[in-house]
């Protein structure tokens, strides 16, 4: 077994996952309630048989993390659980208060360290390697040696991440550029759901400082939010007020910044116990205080921000994508699991579910079906399946036509929390003129940045086409949902090639 991976083995959007892992552990849960507080949260557009697969698998898959290593925090030898946005009971396990991703991630690298496995860091995906149409190996950048090498392989997964680095603000590290779905996109795969990016509503917003997620789990234990007048605002928005799913809170805030021109509102903790949130939230807790902020005492400024790729390379059951012997899990992928809108703490539990899937199916091991709940919704109408040509790259080496802050100024103004025909129209001209003049990709920040535009070009595409407003995408021209549109949009490119995207 071969890991490439573009940075260091450590590095991933899983590490800074704060919020937790839902799971249906406690004896007043079950997979059917889980199974409905996601439909609920997916906006109608969840697939019922990914949902159900996922809730009712992750326990075992709780078991096999913890055996693996990981630390859930407990309490009198129980493990924890907390309340988050739309979860109907408290299910989501922590570990290390608001550390969960970093324990996870850190048990996991531990352990793959030890495996009989080859793992080549600092080595960038440059192309999927296809014959037959198939699916064969990859080509990447060794950036150390600064050459291009092809692996071969018998199964390809990509579990590459998101794409948070498309906006001006987000919560994702540096190397969430999207490559994963350009990559299967210039393979040939189809791409689903892209149109529905997660905005995290609560993301520190401070002049010089990088945006740093504030977890939603700060208000599952009781925060509020306040504008710039220190009103409680959220109960005009939900009943649910601050636990309202994340859509809706994020667009509470930009609701409440507009009138008042100000780039962020206020979380306050001020009113919680003190040593309890100190215990519960350490990261926080020292990020804040680094830029002068004691969360005990003091407001935190926030805004919305970048957070979650909920489309991605589409899959079945099984972690199969449309190109046959490549696979994807994680956030690359889009499993139909959550829908139009992501429910808090379901994304480490997907990616878990399904990489587990896929192993077993890579070894032609039969992955089990589920019976659905009776309350279960109508089936989706059939996808929408579209196809789009991408600009070919330039022939030279030298970069040329624009570069990432002005790409992700334009997504984020044109594409970001409201959307509206004439900024997406514009985005869409601009990514075609951007696309056409860019290089191919010789370096890593050159294959980074026409990955991005690809990305970014596909976000548009679908948000275009869908004329409604469903989940986490909101649009200013079709405010209200059309039932017509019940169905996912897939993207394919215009001809099957197994060049670089």
């Amino acid at each position: 077994m071969l890991i490439l991976t573009k940075g260091r083995l450590s590095q991933s959007n899983t590490k800074y996952a704060q919020g937790g892992i839902a799971a249906a552990v406690a004896a007043d849960d079950s997979p059917a309630l889980h199974w409905q507080d996601t439909m609920v949260a997916g906006a109608g557009l969840c697939d019922a048989n990914a949902v159900m697969a996922m809730v009712t698998e992750g326990r075992a898959c709780v078991r096999e993390l913890m055996a693996l290593g990981v630390n859930f925090d407990t309490l009198h030898g129980e493990i924890t659980l907390a309340n988050e946005g739309a979860h109907s009971v408290p299910r989501v396990l922590h570990a290390r208060g608001d550390a969960t991703g970093a324990e996870i991630e850190g048990a996991l690298s531990r352990y793959t360290r030890r495996s009989p496995v080859t793992i080549r860091e600092n080595h960038t995906a440059t192309k999927l390697l296809v014959q037959g149409g198939r699916c064969v190996g990859v080509e990447a950048l060794d950036e150390r040696a600064g050459q291009f090498r092809e692996f071969g392989a018998r199964t390809v997964i990509l579990c590459s991440g998101g794409a948070g680095r498309l906006f001006a603000y987000t919560t994702n590290p540096a190397i969430a550029t999207g490559d994963g779905v350009a990559l299967a996109f210039g393979a040939g795969a189809g791409i689903a759901d892209m149109e529905f990016y997660q905005f995290h509503p609560t993301a520190l917003r401070l002049t010089g400082a990088a945006s740093f997620l504030i977890s939603e789990a700060v208000r599952g234990a009781g925060a509020h939010l306040r504008n710039e007048s220190g009103e409680r605002y959220m109960s005009r928005y939900h009943d649910l007020a601050e636990l309202a799913p994340r859509d809706v809170v994020a667009r509470a805030a930009v609701r409440e910044m507009e009138p008042a021109q100000t780039d962020c509102v206020y979380l306050d903790m001020r009113h919680l116990d003190a040593a309890e949130t100190r215990t519960h939230f350490p990261t926080i807790f020292a990020r804040c205080q680094h830029y002068g902020i004691d969360i005990t005492k003091e407001l935190i400024p926030v805004a919305p921000a970048a957070h979650y790729m909920t489309g991605g390379v589409l899959t079945d059951l099984q972690g199969r994508t449309t190109v046959p012997g490549l696979y994807a899990c994680g956030e690359v992928a889009c499993t139909g699991a959550h829908g139009a809108n992501r429910l808090a703490s379901n994304s480490l539990l997907e990616a878990v579910v399904f990489a587990r899937r896929i192993v077993l199916d890579s070894q032609d091991i039969d992955v089990p079906d589920y019976a659905l709940p009776p309350q279960r919704e109508a089936d989706l109408a059939p996808h929408r399946h579209v196809r789009i040509d991408i600009p070919p790259p330039a022939t030279h080496r030298k970069r040329a036509g624009g570069a990432m802050p002005a790409l992700q100024q334009l997504m984020w103004h044109n594409t970001g929390i409201v959307r509206h025909e004439t900024g997406l129209a514009a985005a869409e001209a601009q990514l075609r003129e951007w696309l056409a003049r860019a290089p191919i990709g010789a370096t890593r920040r050159q294959q980074e940045y026409r990955s991005s535009l690809v990305l970014g070009l596909l976000l548009t595409t679908a948000a275009r086409l869908r004329r409604e407003s469903r989940g986490a995408h909101f649009r200013q021209d079709y405010p209200d949902a059309n039932e017509g549109w019940r169905r996912r949009i897939v993207i394919a490119p215009e001809t099957r090639r197994s060049g670089s995207a």
